[in-house]
């Protein structure tokens, strides 16, 4: 099977501190800066699963999502590897930690406009340690929902304007 363009030289458009812009012959596309991947974890607490609501620039918005962070987007964490990343976030971002981990495998994030991958790890067996919300930086609400009830927890943050972030379908999918 032939791919138009698949072995057209990579050309960097624009680069920043985060993200690069990049073209392939015809495609256009974006990828992390250095080689940053990203940690995604799944947390449950019983029969329920902790999550975070933040607002998000490029949707302009607040976006209900799994907690995630960046791995080796730091100086000092460079080297960093997705457990330990998905370790420090889930404390950060939600107040939890967890006695059991998963690595439920590497992701693509959207694979037609981004290279962005990312490792989704399943956290158990939870304890709260703290408050959570983020850093300074960062407005972070968290919610702990029933998995019974999250079909229609969903719906309600969509009616509120909040948007879903597509990671969520891992808990819905049976539900649909």
């Amino acid at each position: 099977m032939s791919v138009e363009d698949a072995d057209a030289p990579e050309e960097v458009m624009w680069s920043g501190k985060w993200i690069t812009a990049k073209r392939r012959g015809k495609w256009e596309y974006v990828s992390r800066a250095r080689g940053i991947k990203a940690a995604v974890i799944l947390p449950l607490d019983g029969d329920h699963v902790v999550l975070v609501e933040q607002y998000r620039v490029p949707h302009g918005g607040r976006v209900l999502e799994l907690p995630a962070g960046l791995i080796g987007d730091e100086e000092h964490f460079e080297g960093e590897d997705p457990l330990a990343a998905a370790k420090r976030e889930l404390v950060e971002e939600t107040g939890y930690s967890a006695a059991s981990w998963q690595d439920c495998g590497t992701y693509l994030s959207s694979p037609g406009m981004t290279g962005e991958s990312f490792t989704l790890l399943k956290a158990t067996d939870l304890t709260k340690v703290g408050e959570g919300g983020g850093t300074d930086a960062e407005d972070i609400t968290v919610h702990r929902i029933a998995l019974a009830e999250l079909p229609p927890r969903v719906a309600e943050f969509r009616a509120k304007g909040v948007a879903i972030d597509v990671r969520i379908l891992t808990l819905l999918g049976a539900t649909l």
